[in-house]
């Protein structure tokens, strides 16, 4: 057997795994949920052009979220067992390579943003204060959770005007609340495995502020609020019976994934996390997807 050291990861590689591209599953769709019923109120679709620079707007957005995130938090991370390894604090990526990604990506979210309605070319920095804040909150406050649930929420507002050139109506205000609280929970739940490394490091979270049990109750509320949001969001719509197809669909995956995480095994977080809240989203946007092409 070989003695040679394994060979580091390429760059391309380890600025993926910083930034977690696939993870957009979680915002993307609902940005489009926006999109399509902002143009509904015009009796329209919105256009591929406008749906593509979404997509380079969410993105890149997305990416200075994350390479912002994980520069504040180097020295927390470097504490963190789970985290150590990551490309930040264990050096794998050097800061100026890591500010010239930010860089490119801010650049690709300005150039999506001026491709999209007027309004958007004001309301393009309000996003980004709220990522650069985000990662702080954490040192004063257990609800940094909610902040990041508003970051995402804003995905929803930010679709409906990018096609409408207005953020005057309440149904994407509604529905970016309750992908805001959907992502409270789920965030709060991912939070139980850094309990103790969180106390240990006076880092603030539910769980660490509340204790596990609790906050899993709480995630189980806010979630239970996420579905009554999204009807509510529907009904302000006057959207058709798929959407709420989409939206019990929804309610079902959340109910399964509060029930398979529990105070005493945590051991099927990865899967609550990553799997059942990638299929939350993409059903809802499907039940949203039909709904538009059968009426």
């Amino acid at each position: 057997m070989s003695d040679a050291p394994a060979a580091k990861p390429g760059k391309l590689k380890i600025i993926a795994e910083l930034v977690k591209f696939e993870h957009s599953i979680f915002a993307l769709p609902y940005a489009y949920v926006g999109a399509i019923y902002g143009a509904a109120a015009a009796a329209t679709w919105p256009t591929w052009s406008a749906l593509a620079w979404i997509t380079v707007a969410m993105v890149g957005a997305r990416a200075v979220a994350f390479t912002l995130n994980r520069a504040i938090d180097k020295e927390i991370d470097a504490r963190n067992p789970r985290t150590a390894g990551r490309a930040v604090p264990s050096g794998l990526i050097k800061a100026w390579e890591l500010w010239a990604f930010s860089l490119l990506m801010l650049g690709a979210y300005l150039v999506a943003v001026y491709n999209l309605a007027p309004i958007t070319h004001w309301l393009w920095p309000i996003p980004l204060a709220m990522f650069i804040v985000y990662p702080y909150l954490k040192r004063f406050t257990p609800f940094a959770h909610f902040w990041l649930g508003a970051c995402l929420g804003l995905g929803v507002v930010g679709g409906w005007a990018g096609v409408t050139d207005s953020v005057s109506a309440l149904a994407p205000w509604v529905l970016g609340a309750a992908v805001a609280i959907w992502t409270a929970g789920f965030d709060i739940i991912y939070a139980t495995q850094d309990y103790q490394s969180d106390i240990d490091d006076g880092v603030h979270s539910v769980p660490a502020d509340f204790g596990i049990a609790p906050a899993l109750l709480i995630a189980r509320v806010l979630h239970i609020l996420t579905v009554a949001l999204f009807a509510w969001g529907g009904w302000l719509l006057g959207a058709g019976v798929w959407y709420y197809v989409g939206v019990v669909a929804a309610g079902i995956l959340l109910a399964y994934e509060n029930l398979i995480v529990r105070p005493d095994d945590l051991s099927h977080l990865d899967t609550a996390f990553f799997t059942v809240n990638g299929f939350v989203a993409v059903v809802a946007f499907a039940g949203v997807l039909v709904d538009r092409l059968v009426r």
